[in-house]
């Protein structure tokens, strides 16, 4: 790290400006052999970046597979220590990446945690203006604990309600909305000083498969792909974004009839994305672990080139990346390479990665950090079927006739706390608060509802005037039952104890 970039850049030979273009996983949990491992990689190979992930157990193919028992004390803290580790070792000082959609919170423990996009899409005032707010705060949460580039937002359109892996992390079903609040996010993040790429592009929202786990294909007509899924990534390179992030599905519209994932496609990469659609930044492989393209290149170091020939600068995620270099160099030319090489480096400048210094950590703003949760939740928390009369619910309760439950909790809630009511049992009510704490904010398993607990609420629905209130992935309302069942339903999207003080407001 002590090598001054001009002169080590006029040293460096084929093979070491293409390492610049990998950015494999490191892991804050892991092993101290592990920990070498990327070291040497660092040392020999001359990698650019490293991408960082939790543990191996939450990394992307690998995720929900594995039952690991971790002690994830103190992670915040190691991942600080990794990231000042492994720069002082590094020649050139490396691009550090992370997937935080949400916030560190998404691969950290005890960092704050943003809502999702979801939650975010359904703001009913100045939308772009708060979701560039937190664009903003999560981009100075990730720049002052060494982090130079999110993997983030997602600029996906999740027009198909079953996808098992956007879902959450799209701000909705409408393409010109999600255009908007993803440049939003994009830019809040670039004026906190950090990169950010829109992802996954040509666009991963009306897939049925996890790319994760195999390959989707996506059957629809080039009109209808520009009207939806291509309108938010044109809507960001019309405005100058400079990072996109490809993801591993197939649109045989786009690629002449083949079933070819998109990340390796150069008539998707080159011809339309950097040609028909003018994008002139950074382009990004999503992780190529992912089985959707993982298990196409069975030999080690095939994968990685083609993605760098279909037109990939930074490469994710690869498991390979000595062979992928040595394939890459022997069939590249060095002009190829220079042109890669030279923008990376310019992103480098851009971003301060060059003159890295060590970290120490940061402390957090948290007072700040709930307040603009409760400024959000104000926004977004409504009722979205039948009326509610809180002066009635009151009445009822001081004459012990309201009833209340909530449902996937262990303890008391905050928002049962803050309702403050005496509550009658269940079969002495003539009214009840229905309170829904979904469990997953992932379509898995009815998002981790049980269905003897989806019957008992469908069936209080069915027997008495039931107000539901749903802590959790509006998706998951489906799950429900019919929601004219209910005598009113607020959607609260989230369970932050600030989203429940917030959602009492409507009920006293």
């Amino acid at each position: 790290m002590n090598i001054e970039v001009p002169k080590a850049q006029n040293h460096m030979d084929k093979h070491q400006k293409i390492a610049q273009c990998f950015s494999p996983a490191a892991f804050i949990h892991d092993t101290e052999e592990n920990y070498e491992a990327i070291e040497t990689l660092i040392r020999e190979q001359e990698i650019g970046g490293l991408t960082f992930f939790h543990s191996r157990h939450s990394a992307a193919a690998n995720f929900e597979k594995r039952a690991e028992v971790l002690d994830v004390s103190g992670t915040f803290e190691k991942l600080i220590g990794l990231i000042n580790r492994y720069q002082a070792i590094s020649k050139i000082p490396l691009l550090i990446s992370i997937d935080g959609e949400y916030g560190l919170a998404m691969r950290v423990e005890k960092t704050p945690q943003y809502p999702f996009a979801i939650t975010l899409g359904a703001l009913k005032t100045d939308a772009e203006k708060w979701v560039e707010e937190v664009g903003y705060r999560m981009g100075l949460d990730m720049k002052r604990s060494g982090i130079h580039l999110n993997l983030a937002p997602c600029a996906d359109v999740n027009t198909n309600p079953n996808n098992p892996v956007i879902g959450y992390r799209s701000f909705g079903d409408l393409a010109e909305k999600v255009a908007k609040l993803a440049f939003s996010s994009y830019s809040g993040m670039k004026k906190a000083g950090i990169g950010a790429c829109l992802k996954h592009f040509p666009g991963h929202g009306d897939t049925a498969t996890d790319s994760h786990l195999g390959l989707p294909i996506l059957h629809k007509t080039k009109a209808q792909l520009q009207a939806e899924e291509l309108l938010p990534f044109q809507y960001g390179i019309d405005r100058g974004v400079e990072l996109i992030m490809v993801g591993h599905l197939a649109v045989p519209a786009l690629t002449g009839g083949k079933d070819i994932p998109a990340s390796v496609s150069r008539e998707l990469i080159t011809d339309l994305l950097k040609g028909e659609m003018g994008f002139k930044g950074l382009v990004i492989s999503d992780a190529l672990n992912m089985k959707a393209v993982a298990n196409l290149y069975p030999e080690p170091g095939e994968l990685e080139c083609q993605a760098f020939h279909a037109g990939n600068d930074i490469l994710c995620f690869s498991d390979h990346v000595k062979e992928g270099i040595e394939k890459i160099a022997q069939h590249s030319s060095d002009a190829e390479v220079k042109a890669v090489f030279e923008k990376i480096m310019a992103l480098k400048k851009q971003l301060g990665v060059i003159g890295f210094k060590p970290v120490e950590v940061p402390s957090f703003d948290w007072e700040s950090h709930s307040q603009l949760q409760k400024d959000l939740a104000e926004n977004y928390v409504s009722v979205i079927f039948g009326e509610i009369n809180p002066a009635e619910l009151k009445a009822l309760a001081d004459v012990g006739k309201l009833g209340y439950r909530e449902f996937f909790t262990q303890n008391p809630s905050t928002f049962s706390r803050q309702l403050d009511l005496p509550f009658a049992p269940i079969d002495q009510a003539e009214k009840v608060i229905l309170a829904v704490f979904v469990p997953s904010h992932k379509p898995l398993n009815q998002f981790g509802m049980d269905q003897a607990v989806l019957d008992e609420i469908k069936k209080l629905a069915k027997t008495k005037p039931c107000i539901l209130i749903h802590f959790g992935n509006p998706l998951a309302l489906k799950h429900l039952g019919d929601l004219e069942d209910f005598e009113a339903v607020i959607c609260a999207f989230q369970g932050f104890e600030e989203v429940q003080e917030v959602a009492t407001k409507l009920l006293i």
